[in-house]
């Protein structure tokens, strides 16, 4: 019985198996019936370290030896036909033809630097009224995340402009500038800022919801989650069509949820919920937009509307909270 030969191999290592030739697998066979170690893979180095590293993730016993000047895979004679069939299947899925999204081709768009901007003048704004005290109201009480106060829709948006320190505030600024800039790259600095602000209110008025009464809460970070888990989501969805490996497909969601892991624990005083739901959020919204594929659209038009929205939006919820300031 003839050992099995690999299927649909890539050129990088269809090359190699064709050292695989017929008169070599005869001497393979007749190591086999001598009871030897059969030869399952004969090339280079770094192709035998690859393909022991496919086998010993199936848990199938080998050796890889080095016969000359090259470097020879070996295993025993009754688990040949197993081996052949995984190296194949791995050779199959490293040559396969990658077909890259249009959307993931396009190149970035202008004004992400304006956006953020944009961003960190609306938090050093309000880091300021705060600050003063403006119009004699307590900004930090009417603003924050109060999940004692369900009805107050508005503190979904004003929590995230306020902030308890300077620390606190420049770490936002930092972070936030860095994710928005590049959600602003991919879709359009409005259009991001928009996605950002909706999925960080969004993950907000969620913690409201579910919080305990007494929990309550300020800060950019959710927001700075929200465009993180954009970038994730954004990224996940446009690789799903991509013929590769299940891992490099959700390797984009994967990193970001390791960042969040890194970056969105840590302290009592922070707050985690914030975070998990803003970057939640921010998948979906991420998803939806590649879905849409939004970013096909350089329209500058769409980009001043929802950028204008976005500010108009931290207004009108500011003007809800400072009318409810007590007399």
């Amino acid at each position: 019985m003839g050992a099995p030969r690999p299927h649909t191999t890539g050129a990088g290592v269809s090359a190699e198996w064709r050292a695989l030739t017929l008169p070599s697998l005869q001497i393979d066979q007749d190591a086999q019936n001598a009871g030897m170690a059969a030869v399952v893979f004969r090339g280079s180095k770094p192709l035998c370290r690859e393909f022991s590293l496919v086998l010993e993730a199936k848990a199938i016993e080998h050796e890889v030896t080095q016969s000359g000047d090259t470097w020879v895979l070996t295993v025993m004679p009754a688990l040949l036909h197993q081996a052949y069939e995984e190296v194949s299947r791995y050779s199959s899925e490293r040559s396969a033809s990658r077909m890259v999204p249009k959307t993931m081709e396009l190149q970035p768009l202008s004004g992400a630097a304006m956006g953020a901007a944009g961003y960190v003048l609306i938090l050093l704004f309000t880091a300021y009224c705060a600050g003063i005290g403006l119009f004699g109201a307590d900004w930090l009480s009417l603003g924050d995340l109060d999940a004692g106060a369900g009805r107050e829709w508005w503190r979904a948006v004003t929590a995230l402009t306020l902030h308890l320190d300077q620390e606190h505030l420049l770490g936002n600024l930092l972070f936030g500038v860095f994710a928005g800039i590049a959600a602003g790259r991919l879709l359009g600095p409005g259009v991001a800022w928009a996605s950002i602000l909706g999925a960080g209110a969004l993950g907000n008025f969620m913690e409201i919801l579910i919080a305990p009464p007494t929990h309550r809460a300020v800060g950019a970070s959710t927001a700075v989650f929200a465009a993180l888990g954009l970038l994730a989501g954004l990224a996940s969805r446009q690789r799903l069509p991509l013929r590769e490996r299940r891992w490099y497909r959700w390797a984009p969601l994967i990193a970001g949820i390791c960042l969040l892991t890194l970056l969105g624990a840590g302290t009592a005083h922070v707050d985690v919920l914030g975070h998990a739901l803003g970057f939640l959020f921010g998948v979906g919204v991420g998803w939806l937009h590649a879905r849409a594929h939004t970013p096909r659209n350089h329209g500058r038009r769409l980009q001043i509307i929802a950028g204008a929205g976005a500010v108009l939006a931290v207004c009108a919820a500011w003007l809800l909270a400072l009318s409810h300031a007590p007399p």
